[in-house]
């Protein structure tokens, strides 16, 4: 019974009521006395445990397993990313700041095989060491999944017309 929670029912019935794209926010709580929110500048690990990845697992997993249940993971796409990552060096208020250096996310449903863990950083967490992953490579596999072909072209408001996809999925994830 979180509001992130709440966002992942809401998800899964919107789903199977035959919405084709959704989207579950993390929002903030302001009118929680405490701060559930993910951008952990100071005291990152306690606000982790104790706060954010239980509601997050408990959410995320009920989202994956309903879904599964009813049939609909396999043409479902369930994308779970931030816009950036965390520093690899905690700052004196045992937090982490912002860095768009390296950072993961997850993707499941739709064709993406399971348990595959693509890509991998160094030892500092700091840049990918192994298979880096653009995010026009994220975006072009999103839209091959929603089946938006990738000669795709729109005009900007200047009436100039640009390409939408610009990279090849990540056919590695397939299979």
């Amino acid at each position: 019974m979180s509001p992130f929670g709440q966002g992942c029912l809401l998800a899964r019935r919107l789903v199977e009521a035959g919405t084709r794209l959704v989207t579950v926010n993390w929002a903030r709580d302001y009118e929680a006395r405490v701060a559930d929110h993910w951008d952990s500048h100071a005291d990152n690990f306690v606000k982790h445990k104790d706060q954010l990845m239980p509601a997050f697992d408990l959410g995320y997993s009920a989202l994956l397993e309903d879904l599964q249940q009813r049939g609909l993971l396999e043409e479902t796409l369930v994308v779970v990313l931030g816009e950036f990552g965390r520093t690899p060096k905690i700052n004196t208020n045992a937090g982490r700041d912002h860095w768009p250096g390296c950072f993961s996310i997850q993707l499941a449903g739709a064709g993406i095989r399971g348990g595959l863990v693509h890509g991998a950083s160094d030892t500092m967490a700091a840049y990918p060491a192994r298979d880096p992953v653009s995010p026009e490579q994220v975006a072009a596999t999103i839209y091959h999944l929603l089946g938006i072909p990738r000669e795709t072209r729109f005009r900007d408001l200047s009436g100039q017309p640009l390409q939408l996809i610009n990279a090849d999925p990540l056919w590695s994830l397939f299979g």
